[in-house]
């Protein structure tokens, strides 16, 4: 049974490449949501233009989530607990998959640990036991993500206390293309979520797009 996905946020920086791979795969009916609507339905029919498919639809994050079985979190972390907010009645008793990092600008390749210890353990405390949070998708770059048939060569970490959410973000990686794993308990989503600000300075300070984070060792 395919099941409808929310990508709250998904018209932002990594939101609509993590969306446009998920409607590719044909295993998720995407849903993009916004504060607008109208910016949610002009995403969603650029994605549909590559696509090629009327696959993804907008709307508004409250709506987008309560319509989707499995909601994927992609906003910066001064939006964070506002979007959640905004959400929480359509959240109780799913899975959220929470992609948000504690950046602080103009300094985004210093890491910060916000007060909570991780975004991700700071959306479980908000939502309470009813909601079941991962932590995922932190490390990888924006940069290829829209384009569909260009390979993304990072492992995707996935932090958190429940075994079959975990499963959930680690199909997510898989349909997108990348390599899921699983990375501990959800407190672990401090280190996972840092690690951005560290790849985000090896890409400034080498001049490449999209370094990422591969685990070796693995067969």
């Amino acid at each position: 049974m395919t099941k409808t996905l929310a990508v709250i946020g998904g018209t932002g920086h990594e939101g609509p490449g993590l969306a446009l791979r998920w409607a590719r795969s044909g295993q998720y009916q995407v849903l993009i949501g916004s504060r607008q609507a109208e910016k949610a339905e002009r995403v969603a029919a650029e994605l549909n233009a590559r696509l090629g498919a009327d696959l993804v639809h907008g709307t508004v994050n409250p709506q987008a989530a309560a319509a989707a079985d499995l909601v994927v979190l992609t906003v910066p972390y001064s939006a964070h607990i506002p979007t959640l907010e905004s959400i929480r009645p359509e959240l109780a008793g799913k899975v959220l998959v929470d992609v948000t990092v504690p950046l602080q600008p103009p300094k985004l390749s210093h890491v910060k640990i916000p007060a909570g210890g991780s975004a991700a353990m700071e959306a479980q405390a908000l939502l309470g036991g009813s909601v079941r949070v991962v932590a995922a998708f932190q490390n990888v770059g924006a940069a290829h993500l829209l384009e569909p048939d260009h390979p993304i060569e990072v492992d995707v970490l996935v932090c958190g206390d429940d075994k079959e959410a975990k499963a959930e973000a680690i199909a997510l990686a898989e349909a997108a293309g990348m390599r899921g794993l699983d990375a501990g308990p959800l407190q672990n989503a401090v280190v996972v979520e840092g690690l951005t600000a560290v790849l985000i300075g090896i890409n400034l300070r080498y001049q490449v797009k999209g370094a990422g984070i591969k685990i070796t060792g693995l067969a």
